[in-house]
């Protein structure tokens, strides 16, 4: 079942963005209680079972077919200042969506959570919002917005890698973001993959 999956996101890989049709230690706590009749103090320990706020990482669904009829979703905006790009970020990474714009893959994380936030877009064609990704440089920041708030992502890197590199929708234990398309400008024959930290 495992190499269905990553056969299919591989081919996803390759047709998404490319299309040219149109755990906590103990904690210990101590007190002191006096006795009011007598001088005597007694201290009482206490342990405390540590607690942990950590989310489960999200499952990356698999890749839908290239022209799927996914429903429109707005999930908020993403901007990236250096490039000029302001955008609606849908769910979805079908061409189907990818047309409207940058589209976030279902089951990764969702931005401001812990995980890969990994969100497609096309370079050549229709407005083309990821036409000079190849233009951020560490430290270029990259803003979405969405119901739960303003989060606001730095470039780390960039990298270009084939279109069958599946690991680049893998889920991390920190707030991270990957956004990808084809390369060269024109061609379908690599990805630029662009990864991000939360700030």
């Amino acid at each position: 079942m495992r190499h269905g999956f990553i056969a299919a996101t591989a081919v996803l890989l390759f047709v998404t963005a490319c299309s040219d049709d149109h755990g906590s230690a103990a904690t210990t706590v101590s007190s002191t209680i006096a006795a009011a009749t007598t001088s005597t103090t007694s201290t009482t320990s206490t342990t405390i079972a540590p607690t942990t706020t950590t989310e489960a990482l999200p499952v990356p669904q698999a890749p839908p077919a290239p022209h799927a009829a996914e429903p429109t979703n707005k999930l908020g905006t993403i901007e990236i200042p250096k490039i000029n790009v302001s955008k609606s970020l849908f769910e979805g990474v079908s061409l189907t969506t990818l047309n409207r714009g940058p589209g976030h893959w279902p089951g990764t994380a969702m931005p401001g959570h812990a995980g890969n936030v990994v969100v497609g877009g096309h370079r050549t064609s229709h407005d083309r919002p990821f036409r000079y990704l190849d233009k951020l440089v560490p430290g270029d920041e990259v803003i979405f917005t969405t119901p739960e708030g303003r989060f606001v992502y730095h470039v780390t890197g960039t990298r270009i890698v084939t279109p069958d590199s599946v690991w680049i929708i893998n889920q991390t234990a920190a707030h991270t973001a990957t956004l990808f398309a084809c390369n060269p400008v024109g061609s379908t024959k690599e990805r630029i993959v662009v990864s991000l930290e939360l700030q």
